[in-house]
């Protein structure tokens, strides 16, 4: 049993980081979101006393539906393709080389270390070098002279290619199609479980009204009234690169201490039954792996959601293609001071990490509450 004066102790021991957090940490947010709401920075942005106004949402409007907000929706989509590759690219180069290192006879001290090495260096560091590695006439594009090849004619970073490109006005109409589907495969879901029958004829003409109704929605709903396409710069695959290339050494130690944590006793069991190394790997290793991967997910997402030094460092701010909201509110804050929009766009920046964190730190506590 605790006494009280432990209980208080405890409590003028974590005071002090709770004053804190609540200063630098939520003040700072409410501070950011309160600043969004206003038209801080159009007159006399750094004034004594600068004449701000209420505008109540107006700024996140302008963001996603203003003309002058065309850069910030091509950051957004180009930050979301980031962060999808980053993480895909991340998790399976990391899982590939601890299952190499946890296979190896010899050396694997020196390539664990070697492998961890990147993750050393700060994103500042990582940006020159890669930046110097992906010039169109030097670094990587030059290694097939080695050999008597042509060089490489990939234009990194300089690309200005689109690819997979949406039409930006229409993005109510998909994801009310996505939501369409998601209820038609819920509905399905339902219907083989349900008995024959009512049952059955029920969930079908749910689905199909439920289809009907947001079809219905999705062909009256659009954010803009002129066409605006948006898709995937080329050009972001050099980022990707060096970001996999720092954060691959981090899953793999991840991935690496959940396969050394796997009982011998299950994969002598599987050979027993005998299962392939392929069919051990596949249904034995990766299944006890999953936590590992989830986490690896929300870190690396949080990472690429805010990366900012990395594209900074690479390709400057003022090149497009490479651009993400970080880089668009650091112009916005202190090129234009142009306040406000800077904190409608770190404010939205917060909501996606919220998404992604959220879940997970819910899911993490409630898991410990049930042991």
């Amino acid at each position: 049993m605790h006494s009280r004066r432990d209980e208080l102790l405890a409590v003028l021991v974590i005071l002090p980081s709770i004053v804190l957090l609540a200063i630098f940490v939520y003040a700072f947010i409410g501070q950011s979101i309160k600043a969004s709401v206003t038209d801080w920075g159009q007159r006399a942005a750094l004034s004594l006393n600068p004449e701000i106004h209420y505008v109540g949402m107006q700024n996140y409007k302008d963001l996603f539906t203003g003309f002058l907000g065309m850069r910030f929706r091509q950051d957004l989509t180009s930050m979301i393709f980031f962060t999808a590759l980053f993480v895909v690219v991340a998790l399976a180069v990391g899982l590939g080389l601890a299952t190499l290192v946890d296979h190896l006879v010899w050396g694997e001290a020196v390539l664990r270390t070697v492998f961890l090495f990147p993750m050393s260096l700060s994103f500042v560091v990582t940006g020159t070098i890669w930046r110097w590695l992906l010039q169109p006439r030097g670094g990587i594009n030059q290694l097939p002279t080695v050999v008597g090849l042509p060089a490489g004619q990939f234009l990194w970073l300089s690309s200005r290619e689109q690819r997979l490109a949406f039409d930006w006005a229409a993005l109510p109409h998909y994801g009310c199609w996505m939501l369409a589907i998601a209820l038609g495969a819920l509905a399905w879901t339902n219907f083989r479980r349900a008995r024959p029958g009512t049952a059955r004829r029920q969930a079908v003409a749910t689905a199909a009204l439920l289809a009907l109704a947001v079809s219905g929605v999705a062909r009256r709903l659009a954010i803009l009234d002129f066409p605006e396409m948006h898709g995937f710069n080329v050009a972001i695959w050099g980022v990707v690169i060096a970001a996999v290339w720092q954060q691959s050494g981090y899953t793999m130690a991840l991935y690496l201490a959940g396969l050394r944590t796997i009982p011998d006793e299950l994969r002598e069991a599987a050979r027993v039954d005998g299962a392939s190394r392929f069919q051990i790997y596949r249904y034995v290793e990766l299944p006890m792996l999953t936590p590992i991967t989830v986490s690896a997910v929300v870190i690396l997402g949080h990472i690429a959601l805010k990366i900012f030094d990395l594209i900074f460092a690479m390709a400057g701010p003022d090149h497009a293609p490479t651009s993400v909201p970080a880089i668009t509110m650091f112009l916005k804050t202190f090129r234009g001071n142009e306040f406000a929009v800077g904190s409608a766009i770190g404010v939205v920046l917060l909501v996606l990490v919220s998404l992604l964190i959220i879940p997970y730190v819910s899911t993490s506590f409630r898991e410990g509450g049930d042991q």
